[in-house]
């Protein structure tokens, strides 16, 4: 199995010479050599691939300010990243319900010459409404993703323009909600961006570009790695009710998490599912389990198969456990050649028939340069806002999500899951409610059982 560490046989300079482009906007540009197709016929068989410009940096114009909700680790970094997206950008509010968290976020922001007052700073669950109330042109939603379906349609009611980190959901009745509100802010005007990072990173893009345009030819399977130590996790402290334990450790726990193929997965299963041409599959199957997990009731690992209507099937397996080999590869079949999604394309052999030509940092030519995929998204979002061109990337983040969350259903029943169970089902399993206290009913820490009436997935 070849992964995105394989060498290159072709040289940047043999490769911006037999390509007769050195431009920067050419990197995508339709008037690229597509490789792979022998004939002309051939080449009608695929048409031009719609792939995003990327600029490096959004281009200038009115100040934007942003809003963040959730200050934990991935929240600051997006308020960083919104900020480096290009001039006259700042952020001005925050929310999170932890007084902790906003301080640390606070004290980040401000290393980075993003200063925030005390009096645009709230906390609660419902610290968000006053974020989204303020004057701020963008929110960007980082809370859990448990609280995304809210907080997305409150922002898209009050006319705002969104950043929507990944998952945007973690169970079907919240993926419908986002699709409703992606369809309201499409009909606003309103521009939305998701974290889903590798559809806005350069070397994925032309790599996506060429597969698309029948480099590999027609693709009939995948296979799927995403393979880590163990998660994070906080241990109850004596003073915390269910509440706060609950949100301290939320990764831990599938109704505020998604568990592991939603909340992390999530990256390679969009993926995947991009360079199949967001086709849906027709069901899916799956196992998985818990071997040294120490809190929550979510799994360690996850296998899932998913099941196409034309008979192809995708593999997809992910492993958080510390002591392991690791290893993240995302590798799509086609019938005459393979590639590993992120710069390379191989022939049946296995040999390499091109590899993106990615400039060492001291190189004097940066055409083919690679920018932060998560700044990269922000530029995008400012870019659409400024020029009056929306963008909204929901609908493929949604469906992306319900391929995660139907696997999950999988593993976690031991049933086959079809597409159109899915998009049916009521399953919810967030709270109804979300206050500091105890949780009524008590706190469920009970891990699924496949093939029993138990666990937390009845589809």
């Amino acid at each position: 199995m070849k992964t995105k560490n394989s060498k290159n046989t072709l040289s940047r300079r043999d490769f911006l010479k037999s390509s007769a482009v050195g431009a920067l906007g050419a990197v995508i540009a339709p008037s690229l050599i597509t490789t792979g197709c022998s004939s002309s016929d051939e080449k009608k068989k695929y048409p031009k691939a719609v792939v995003p410009e990327l600029l490096p940096q959004a281009p200038d114009g009115r100040p934007l300010k942003a809003g963040l909700i959730g200050c934990g680790g991935r929240g600051t970094g997006a308020a960083v990243n919104f900020r480096d997206a290009g001039n006259g950008l700042t952020v001005t509010m925050l929310a999170d319900i932890f007084p902790d968290k906003l301080d640390a976020c606070r004290k980040t922001l401000k290393g980075k010459g993003i200063e925030v007052t005390d009096e645009n700073c709230f906390l609660g669950f419902d610290a968000y409404k006053k974020v989204i109330d303020s004057d701020v042109d963008v929110v960007l939603l980082c809370t859990p993703p448990a609280f995304r379906a809210q907080e997305f349609a409150y922002a898209v009611e009050k006319g705002k323009h969104v950043f929507l980190e990944k998952p945007c959901a973690v169970d079907p009745v919240g993926a419908r909600s986002i699709l409703k509100s992606a369809k309201i802010a499409e009909q606003k005007g309103l521009s939305v961006i998701s974290g889903t990072i590798r559809r806005s990173q350069r070397d994925c893009i032309e790599t996506y570009r060429r597969v698309a345009e029948g480099a590999i030819g027609d693709i009939v399977s995948a296979q799927v790695i995403r393979n880590g130590g163990t998660l994070w996790h906080k241990k109850r402290q004596p003073e915390w009710n269910d509440m706060e334990y609950l949100m301290r450790n939320w990764p831990n726990f599938c109704c505020v998490s998604g568990d592991m193929p939603a909340e992390q997965f999530i990256h390679e299963i969009d993926m995947m599912s991009w360079f199949l041409g967001d086709k849906k599959p027709q069901r899916a199957i799956g196992y998985g389990g818990r071997q040294r997990r120490v809190s929550g009731d979510v799994y360690d690992f996850f296998s899932i198969q998913y099941i196409y209507d034309n008979g192809m099937r995708t593999n997809c397996a992910s492993r958080q456990i510390d002591g392991c080999d690791n290893e993240l590869s995302v590798m799509v079949y086609g019938t005459k050649g393979s590639t590993n999604c992120f710069d390379t394309i191989y022939n049946p052999d296995g040999t390499v028939a091109w590899q993106y030509p990615k400039p060492a940092p001291e190189d004097p030519d940066q055409t083919w340069a690679v920018k932060d995929p998560y700044v990269q998204e922000h530029i995008r979002l400012v870019t659409a806002i400024r020029n009056n061109e929306p963008l909204n990337d929901a609908e493929t983040h949604v469906q992306s999500v319900l391929m995660a969350i139907m696997g999950r259903m999988a593993a976690y029943t031991g049933k086959s899951v079809t597409w159109d169970e899915l998009i049916a089902s009521d399953l919810k399993i967030t709270l109804d409610q979300y206050e500091f206290g105890p949780i009524p009913g008590g706190l469920n820490e009970v891990v699924p059982k496949p093939g029993t009436d138990s666990g937390n997935e009845q589809a």
